[in-house]
């Protein structure tokens, strides 16, 4: 019998990779992406202090639409822009979560780009 590799353990692999390269600062935060089938995350993080400084995802209350296309990345990057312009934050590290800068990850930065984050 021939057994598959996890793909989830691979992400796992690349993303402390990558983690053990960045860190988000106060003044440099770091915006985090979770992509589940259904729905995308996205949190931004000051990794010195150790806390979450912003959040928004495709499953809150108001968010009407389905949660697991482009679309709705686009708006949860949008929406995580709009929260972090409002705790005064300008500029993020992007941490792509291990995940290919392709589709739904790819629109979720080019929305955060939009609400005015750089990175």
């Amino acid at each position: 019998m021939v057994s598959k590799p996890s793909n989830n353990k691979a992400r796992l692999h690349r993303h402390a990779r990558v983690r053990s390269k960045i860190s988000g600062t106060a003044q440099r935060p770091r915006l985090n992406v979770y992509r589940s089938l259904n729905n995308i995350y996205a949190q931004i993080i000051d990794d010195v202090a150790g806390v979450t400084i912003a959040t928004a995802s495709s499953i809150e209350k108001d968010f009407d639409a389905y949660g697991g296309n482009k679309g709705a990345a686009r708006k949860v990057g949008t929406l995580i822009a709009k929260r972090a312009a409002k705790k005064g934050i300008t500029e993020v590290v992007f941490d792509r979560g291990g995940y290919i800068y392709h589709g739904r990850v790819k629109e979720l930065a080019e929305g955060a780009r939009e609400g005015g984050l750089k990175f």
